[in-house]
């Protein structure tokens, strides 16, 4: 330490008192003053006008960030409402088409339902109308049997040969005369 000392000393005159840490420098303290100053107007010269433009420019450009977030912000509200209302029109859509759907469904159903019990019934009826012709034929075919029984019994008891077709003329008619009876 003491070579800086020296140093310092040779620096500023070697001499008389000697330098301390806070002995006062007029000179110094004039240069130092009169440089901040000159770096002081140079500053306000040019460099504050510059950082001031830059500062405005970047609130400016906030500012402008700003009202585009808000009316981006605006604009998906806006978009989000109309996206529930196309939402609910859809759903109400829906709901109406499964309605229809069910209606139609329901009238399919009971147009199904008539048309099975007319199938039904057609069969039915034919079904009644084919019994009774059979039934018919049915009893046709057992009074030409009965005729041809008793044709057959009373030749053999009279034992005579008699025309057969005038033979079934006459048990017919009586067959017809016996059901009109009834």
């Amino acid at each position: 330490m003491p070579v800086v000392l020296l140093r310092l000393q040779e620096a500023t005159g070697s001499g008389e008192g000697g330098f301390t840490p806070f002995s006062i420098n007029t000179g110094l303290i004039f240069w130092t003053i009169v440089v901040f100053l000159v770096l002081l107007g140079l500053l306000w010269r040019f460099g504050w006008p510059a950082i001031l433009k830059s500062v405005e420019d970047r609130e400016r450009r906030i500012q402008q960030q700003l009202e585009e977030a808000e009316r981006a912000r605006v604009e998906a509200q806006r978009l989000l409402e109309e996206h529930r209302r196309m939402a609910a029109t859809a759903k109400a859509e829906a709901q109406e088409l499964i309605a229809k759907a069910k209606a139609v469904a329901e009238k399919e159903r009971a147009a199904l339902l008539a048309k099975a019990r007319e199938e039904y019934d057609e069969l039915l009826k034919r079904a009644r109308k084919d019994i009774q012709e059979e039934r018919e034929k049915a009893i046709l075919a057992l009074r030409r049997e009965a005729v041809d029984l008793s044709i057959a019994a009373a030749s053999k008891l009279l034992e005579a040969q008699l025309d057969t077709e005038t033979n079934r003329r006459l048990v017919t008619e009586y067959l017809a005369t016996l059901e009109q009876q009834r």
